[in-house]
């Protein structure tokens, strides 16, 4: 990340910048360990909000909530700043997507858990979807930063989409098998 080095790191923190590469090795390490670290907090601060999540739309709300939380705290800047530098950095390129990787565990959990016995389950490559899911919360919160109307616009797309599983979930037996016949038959063709 452009402007961190040992020494702005020590500064902060009121220590001896030797005691970077001391604990860390490097500033990389240090970056990649407390990426890590504050993610697993992060993420186990919502642990049991998303334990509690009964549905999507109860799932978009959990992460409305979270979105604005850490809009505060600053994350969604630090975010954007180690995706950026992630680019050109392929180890911390790795780092990122690992602690990116804590949330969509998290989330895929939820949907494993939402979706069992839904027609999408039958469809939807859960793990997939759930990388879809945080793709999409990342890219909305960094769309927030230059177009907050459009970001709430997204999220209510999304909203939408919820309510369409609701809506599948909840038809009859009949229909259900007829919907399930035309979703393996799509399924086979592809």
């Amino acid at each position: 990340m452009k402007g961190v080095s040992a020494r702005t790191i020590a500064a902060a923190a009121g220590v001896n910048q030797a005691l970077v590469f001391y604990h860390f090795g490097s500033v990389d390490d240090l970056l990649t360990a407390a990426c890590t670290m504050h993610t697993r907090a992060r993420v186990a601060a919502y642990s049991a909000e998303f334990a509690r999540v009964t549905s999507l739309r109860q799932l978009l709300d959990v992460g409305r909530k979270l979105q604005v939380a850490e809009r505060e705290l600053g994350n969604v800047s630090i975010l954007a700043q180690l995706l950026a530098a992630a680019q050109g950095d392929p180890k911390l390129g790795a780092s990122v997507a690992a602690a990116l990787q804590l949330w969509v565990d998290e989330i895929e959990s939820v949907l494993r858990r939402l979706l069992t016995g839904s027609p999408f389950a039958e469809v939807a490559d859960l793990g997939g979807l759930a990388k879809a899911v945080s793709a999409a919360f990342v890219g909305i919160e960094l769309y927030a930063g230059v177009d907050a109307e459009g970001s709430q616009h997204a999220m209510g797309a999304l909203e939408q989409l919820a309510v369409l599983v609701e809506v599948v979930d909840d038809l009859g037996p009949i229909s259900r098998r007829a919907l399930n016949a035309k979703i393996n038959r799509a399924v086979r063709t592809r």
